[in-house]
């Protein structure tokens, strides 16, 4: 008859659970990154900011200001006007020569903190208006012509003004010019949906991640072995999307670079680009890590069972394990390694996730070690010194040097008597004699402690007959 199972295993069902898990979170990561990416203006922006500090993407708009100032400005016939009439003819190689000379001009003012604050103006100013074209519109865009453009005239505007050719230079560049379209009117459709898609995607897809894994967790037979199988897939789900990255980057860039001169700058746009995806993806493989290591933590093995009886006495005691349990979440929220611990909301949800997972931890060694207490660790403490100190003395009275033989007796007088049968040589008797024992007070003491010690869980049995005998052999 076989024994009967009041919780079957149901190693399939949780493995299911854990894989599609696993894909939700996989998909759930590129729609976290987009949404973040595209319909947060402030992370818009700074990623704008990044880009431009990139030597090769601003080489590359410093080409473009340039290209656009010769294209809105008859840069030879200013010069033309401004050379006497007999060096006119010089006007044409002086207007090539000058865009030379405007390319590395451009390219260092880009890098000036005035200029640098006109790019983040002007790619904020676009996500406003991308944002408020895709959600429906506002008071100043209209969905009916949802042309989005990202204007640059205020850096070329400063970027002709430092070529030296006068105001008059500047005043010639027409309002339109500079402008890169980020969205035109017959895309609006497809952005709107697009936008819902990453709202709705995001969300939905990183909820039904945690609730596939939470019911893996809940159905398993054996929790500890479900909790480990769902840090390997958040592990599995964050190298997944590194790997599609690489070689979704490679596609990117052989699409978008025309010619070689222009493939830094793309790969560079690519590579600040999905700094985001980046971020998501280590905090997925890091959260992954720590539910690996709690999972072992919790486990049978001896390293992880030694470990739980060292952190024993402190994790009992509320005092040491919820003050352990503050400062490392201090840590997190000044630190701020991941998204989720600079968000109030998903912060918190660690903060509980984290106190739960100690007042597990907590229960299990109060079932497992109920002797080991911060008061027997100092019980322990003190037998190992009081150990080390009647080992440090026996060694010391073993070595320490005689005084010296014994003086010589007197000399006996001759007498009429027989004669007197030699004394032994004291030295020698001494050296014979076997070691005097403990006295019995401190031998019966130290005999006390050990039971203590012993009944404390303190000294196994192994360790109770060695120290024994040490003390019974003096």
């Amino acid at each position: 008859m076989e024994a009967s199972n009041p919780r079957p295993p149901r190693k399939g069902l949780v493995v299911t659970l854990v894989v599609l898990g696993t894909l939700a979170g996989f998909l759930a990561l590129p729609a976290l990154w987009l949404n973040r990416q595209l319909l947060n203006t402030d992370n818009w922006t700074a990623t704008s900011s990044e880009l431009l500090e990139s030597k090769p993407i601003r080489e590359q708009v410093a080409n473009y200001l340039v290209e656009q100032l010769y294209d809105n400005v008859n840069v030879q016939a200013e010069l033309a006007r401004a050379l006497p009439p007999q060096a006119q003819g010089l006007a044409g190689p002086a207007a090539s020569g000058l865009r030379s000379l405007a390319d590395q001009g451009a390219d260092e003012l880009l890098g000036r903190p005035r200029v640098q604050q006109l790019w983040e103006d002007a790619n904020r100013a676009a996500s406003t208006a991308l944002l408020k074209v895709v959600d429906g519109g506002g008071d100043n865009v209209s969905t009916d012509n949802g042309t989005v453009k990202l204007d640059l005239r205020n850096i070329l505007v400063e970027a002709s003004a430092t070529l030296g050719v006068g105001q008059q230079l500047v005043a010639q560049i027409p309002e339109g010019s500079a402008q890169i379209t980020v969205l035109k009117s017959d895309q609006l459709a497809a952005a709107q949906d697009v936008a819902q898609y990453l709202k709705d995607a995001a969300f939905i897809l990183t909820a039904l991640a945690l609730l596939l894994f939470a019911a893996a967790i809940a159905v398993a037979g054996r929790r500890r072995q479900a909790l480990r199988a769902v840090g390997v897939g958040l592990v599995v789900a964050g190298a997944g999307a590194l790997v599609v990255r690489e070689f979704a980057g490679s596609e990117v860039v052989d699409s978008l670079a025309s010619t070689a001169a222009v493939r830094p700058a793309v790969e560079s746009a690519w590579s600040i680009g999905t700094s985001l995806l980046v971020e998501a993806a280590e905090s997925c493989i890091t959260y992954g890590v720590v539910i690996v290591f709690a999972a072992w933590l919790a486990g049978r093995t001896s390293v992880a069972t030694s470990t739980r009886r060292s952190l024993a006495p402190f994790l009992r005691d509320a005092r040491f394990a919820y003050g352990g349990l503050s400062a490392l979440v201090l840590l997190l929220i000044v630190w701020g390694p991941t998204p989720a611990t600079r968000a109030p909301l998903t912060m918190l949800l660690l903060v509980a996730i984290l106190a739960f997972g100690v007042e597990v931890l907590r229960r299990q060694v109060a079932r497992e070690f109920p002797e080991a207490t911060l008061e027997a660790v100092g019980e322990r403490r003190r037998a190992r010194l009081g150990r080390a100190r009647d080992a440090m003395s026996s060694t010391a009275r073993r070595f320490a040097p005689h005084n010296g033989p014994p003086a010589a007796p007197a000399a006996v007088p001759p007498t009429p008597a027989p004669p007197v049968a030699p004394v032994p040589d004291a030295t020698a008797a001494v050296a014979a004699a076997p070691a005097a024992p403990a006295p019995d007070a401190d031998r019966l003491e130290r005999l006390e402690r050990l039971a203590r010690l012993r009944e404390a869980g303190i000294l196994d049995d192994e360790e109770l007959a060695r120290e024994k005998a040490l003390i019974l052999a003096g």
